[in-house]
């Protein structure tokens, strides 16, 4: 039995629900992953460890990357300093700025958190072959684009 088709003249209410509960469905799966492995972290705490990974950052920075607000990244880096993921440092050369780097724990787990979250996006993506994942990423990136004005790139 084919699967049925989406209904076109629906899209405007059932694609922005969809897109919201594949969105939830990620998060949920992501949170359920990682505490599964003995990780108590959110989604927003992993992607702030995830850019940390690949540099430091300044507060805002991780902020906009997490999509939270100023005082909830304050609150939510205070979390993951205490549970020694990392720490804030001076500036070296702004005195009014910190920069925010992962402690040595912060760095030995990073390879369990990013296993974490490689399961659940071969889970989300299962039965769809290399060009069907290629495919989907390029439509989302074509949507994001149109709605916020960003060009696409080729």
């Amino acid at each position: 039995m084919p699967s049925p088709t989406p209904d076109l003249d629906a899209c405007g209410s059932s694609l922005g629900l969809l897109f919201r509960q594949v969105r939830d469905a990620l998060r949920d799966a992501m949170e359920r992953e990682l505490a599964a492995n003995g990780h108590d972290l959110t989604l927003s705490q992993y992607i702030t460890l995830k850019k940390l990974h690949f540099g430091t950052a300044s507060a805002s920075e991780l902020a906009q990357a997490a999509e939270l607000n100023p005082g909830a990244m304050t609150r939510l880096l205070d979390r993951l300093e205490s549970a020694g993921l990392l720490q804030r440092e001076a500036h070296p050369s702004d005195r009014r700025a910190l920069r925010i780097v992962l402690t040595a724990r912060g760095r030995a787990i990073w390879p369990e958190l990013e296993a974490c979250a490689e399961r659940v996006r071969e889970r989300a993506l299962a039965e769809l072959d290399a060009g069907q994942r290629i495919e989907l990423v390029r439509m989302l990136e074509h949507v994001h684009a149109n709605l916020t004005g960003n060009e696409r790139k080729p």
